[in-house]
């Protein structure tokens, strides 16, 4: 098309859960959506650690030598809350901190369940999972 301009997605932010939900679906969706984004070569920006349906969406990325960065809150890194991020990491300070970096990082954006189910107070330390992760 004339005037059109196509930008080239390089990096794709996923949102989701550290839980993998109730219904295995999930899990294969996420999984499943890790492996396309691979075999696409697209980069992965995520919220960090390896549990749950961010875990599978992760580790398929890398399985496919793809760039894995995951942004989490120090408060998160505290006992291994989350897991070792299977790719780069870095430490914020809050979760609003992570959200901007993740979305200044991003050139698309994917929500998978929990991903924008899950509501943080100001406190990182409760957090209110969506009805598919309880």
């Amino acid at each position: 098309m004339e005037g059109v301009s196509v930008r080239k997605i390089k990096k794709i932010c996923v949102f989701c859960g550290a839980n993998s939900g109730k219904d295995v679906a999930f899990v294969n969706a996420a999984f499943h959506l890790g492996e396309v984004l691979g075999k696409r070569k697209i980069d992965l920006v995520y919220g960090g650690g390896k549990l749950g349906l961010m875990g599978c969406v992760s580790t398929a990325v890398a399985q496919h030598e793809r760039q894995v960065l995951g942004i989490i809150p120090s408060a998160f890194t505290i006992n291994n809350l989350v897991g070792e991020t299977c790719g780069k990491e870095i430490k914020v300070a809050t979760m609003q901190e992570r959200l901007v970096m993740m979305m200044e990082l991003s050139d698309a954006f994917i929500a998978l369940p929990c991903g924008f189910g899950i509501h943080y107070t100001e406190s990182t330390k409760d957090l209110d999972l969506c009805h598919y992760c309880r």
